[in-house]
């Protein structure tokens, strides 16, 4: 899942989500459920859009929560994809309603996306925090134990509920710079689907979401030649982060990159 707004800097996150549903040949998606709006959102914050067409003349798309069923055949599994702007009020009950479905659809875990803006250079690979909210569940999926204190978002809400019915629920976090934090954010997406992969031991076709990541950072570099002081804070940024990555952890990404390919070698 994954929600516009407040988890969803450089709208990575939900770019993820409708990446997952336009996965082509090697899924299809159909909805299930869809929220009504006028019970979680605020139309001042999300306003509805008026659009027109030949059809229809003057039509109101409404904000609102959307679930998808997507089958993967190529998988042991199939998905359930929830995606909107983030609701403005009755969380509790969001989330409740939410659990339910997923109660119904025998959901066993619960994956949330999200992204945030961080002190990290766009020249380096784009860091995404896996972490469960109990030691339990952290140790036994094999991710951090979250230690995150302060505001939260309608994520943390829906992990909480998931938490006290006793499903499994973990959050995949990407960092994003914070100077380049214009949207969409694809070398940001391109990282949450590979963490994604890398955790399900599945392979997720990318299409061209590499080429848009190269070509975002192409213009963050145009970006930051254009201001001296971009141009210094980027090499202090990239000091910072290659003093404290470990070498044991770029073997480590060598690693998840080699098997990365070798699981799309065996989908071909």
């Amino acid at each position: 899942m994954a929600f516009g707004g407040w988890n969803d800097a450089g709208e990575a996150a939900s770019a993820a989500l409708t990446h997952l549903l336009d996965m082509g040949e090697s899924a299809a998606h159909q909805p299930i459920a869809v929220f009504d709006a006028e019970d979680f959102y605020d139309f001042q914050v999300n306003r509805p859009i008026v659009s027109t067409n030949s059809v229809r003349g003057r039509e109101i798309s409404w904000p609102t929560t959307h679930v998808y069923g997507l089958s993967t055949p190529k998988f042991s599994f199939d998905l359930v994809l929830v995606a909107g702007p983030e609701p403005s009020m009755k969380w509790k009950t969001f989330a409740r309603e939410l659990l339910d479905l997923a109660d119904d659809l025998d959901v066993s875990m619960i994956i949330s996306l999200g992204s945030l803006l961080a002190d990290i250079p766009h020249t380096r690979p784009i860091t995404v925090t896996a972490s469960g909210a109990t030691p339990e569940i952290a140790h036994r999926l094999k991710v951090a134990v979250s230690d995150y204190q302060g505001p939260t978002g309608i994520l943390g809400a829906i992990q909480d509920t998931a938490l006290r019915r006793g499903i499994d629920a973990i959050s995949l976090w990407a960092a994003i710079p914070h100077y380049a934090s214009i949207t969409p954010s694809p070398k940001a997406t391109l990282a949450l689907i590979n963490a994604l992969e890398d955790f399900l031991d599945v392979s997720i076709p990318q299409t061209d979401l590499p080429d848009m990541a190269r070509s975002w950072e192409i213009a963050v570099d145009e970006l930051a030649s254009e201001d001296s002081d971009i141009a210094d804070y980027v090499r202090q940024l990239e000091s910072t982060r290659d003093e404290t990555d470990l070498p044991e952890a770029s073997g480590d990404s060598i690693a998840r990159d080699f098997e990365r390919y070798l699981r799309r070698k065996e989908s071909e």
